[in-house]
């Protein structure tokens, strides 16, 4: 099966990032593409966190969700939508969702981020929880490819990466493609991306992709990119090296993937709860 993540440099105007988002989800699919993946906050990066806040959908109603289902229907397409900020509980702050949305157009899986990235090294500072209430469950989907293979996919967003208990959960519970929509730092970026994309994806003997948000934002954020795919030996098939929007595609095998799980049963080896 053929998968693509999509990077952007989301500015603040959303009309602009979904018209970029569109015509590299058009080139998806025009490349054969089965599933795309849009990275987080591809509907906007504003110039403060509470921006998110005027963006907010109810889930079922709103521009962005019928973008991303208008695009799946209308491109037959897979999409996992990156992130959106969904109403939650509290009116002070968002879910910071993923929405996957199967080729009919109809909402097939939703994701809450569960863990919400907090940075200060005294000259950048982050802190998620200010604005986004986070989720607490993993979700996983079944997405039938068009070989007649159906592949157990599981959802994360970004700083979630760093909790490798989350991705042995979606291993336990049969994901063979561990989706990682992010927007990392530069800085941050620079240090761990690489790593903990090949680690999470030998640690579970899954596919890993990872679409970025990768370049100098209008809000002065600059982010890492290095939207990625990589295989469950930990190889990297496909990676945009370089700033600005783009796609990097390739192709999910399931032969490899029985191979390695195969040779290497490190999976059937568990002893210790996690």
């Amino acid at each position: 099966m053929k998968v693509a993540a999509l990077q952007l440099v989301s500015a603040t105007d959303p009309a602009a990032n979904l018209a970029t988002a569109r015509a590299l989800l058009e080139e998806a699919a025009a490349a054969g593409v089965e599933l795309a993946v849009l990275p987080e906050y591809f509907c906007a990066l504003g110039w403060r966190d509470t921006d998110k806040l005027a963006l907010r959908e109810t889930q079922g109603s709103g521009p962005l969700q019928d973008f991303l289902a208008a695009s799946a229907r209308e491109l037959g397409l897979w999409i996992a939508g990156g992130t959106l900020p969904l109403a939650g509980r509290d009116p002070q702050r968002v879910r910071n969702t993923t929405l996957v949305y199967a080729p009919d157009g109809a909402l097939a899986a939703r994701y809450d981020k569960i863990h919400l990235f907090h940075y200060d090294n005294g000259r950048e500072r982050y802190e998620e929880g200010r604005v986004i209430e986070p989720g607490s469950e993993p979700v996983t989907f079944d997405l039938p490819s068009r070989s007649g293979r159906t592949w157990r996919v599981g959802l994360s967003v970004c700083y979630d990466l760093r909790f490798p208990e989350l991705y042995r959960a979606h291993a336990h519970a049969g994901a063979e493609l561990l989706l990682v929509p992010s927007a990392f730092t530069y800085t941050t970026g620079a240090a761990h991306w690489e790593v903990l994309l090949r680690a999470r994806a030998i640690e579970n003997q899954a596919y890993v992709l990872a679409p970025a948000q990768g370049g100098l934002h209008e809000s002065n954020r600059h982010t890492w990119g290095h939207s990625m795919l990589v295989d469950p030996w930990g190889t990297v098939l496909a990676v945009r090296a370089e700033d600005g929007a783009g796609l990097v595609a390739g192709t999910l095998d399931a032969a490899r993937l029985a191979e390695v799980r195969t040779q290497l049963p490190a999976l059937r080896h568990t002893v210790l709860p996690s």
